[in-house]
């Protein structure tokens, strides 16, 4: 385990959830919000579609849908060893895309659990 993923789960901030039976490191959305603090730019990738990024997102996220993250996995280089909290409508595409960057060798990436329409359902601000 990096050494940015053991602090997280030294703070209590980091849990793990099984995808196609490994585990991936995963983070909730108030893990999320709290990185978006003033003076902050947390590296959000959000793995779906271009039209589901358009109808709402995370504030600071960029859109790299999961179809794409193969070919386009070095506009993310110059984050290699942060955290990239990777997320899509629930948990299911950011849990794959996660794995897909722990294979590359980023040290980081964390899925965020319940996804975008979790953020959405606690009325937490989305940029358009």
């Amino acid at each position: 385990m990096s050494r940015m993923l053991g602090a997280l789960v030294g703070a209590g901030l980091l849990s793990t959830i099984l995808f196609a039976g490994e585990p991936v490191p995963a983070v909730d959305i108030q893990t999320v919000e709290q990185a978006l603090t003033p003076g902050k730019a947390p590296v959000i990738v959000d793995v779906r579609t271009p039209e589901e990024f358009s109808n709402g997102r995370i504030p600071q996220a960029v859109n790299i849908p999961l179809s794409q993250l193969d070919q386009r996995i070095s506009e993310l280089e110059k984050s290699r060893n942060s955290t990239i909290y990777v997320v899509c409508e629930v948990g299911a595409r950011s849990a794959s895309a996660t794995q897909t960057l722990l294979d590359a060798g980023f040290t980081a990436p964390v899925n965020v659990t319940g996804g975008t329409r979790a953020w959405r359902e606690a009325k937490l601000p989305l940029e358009r």
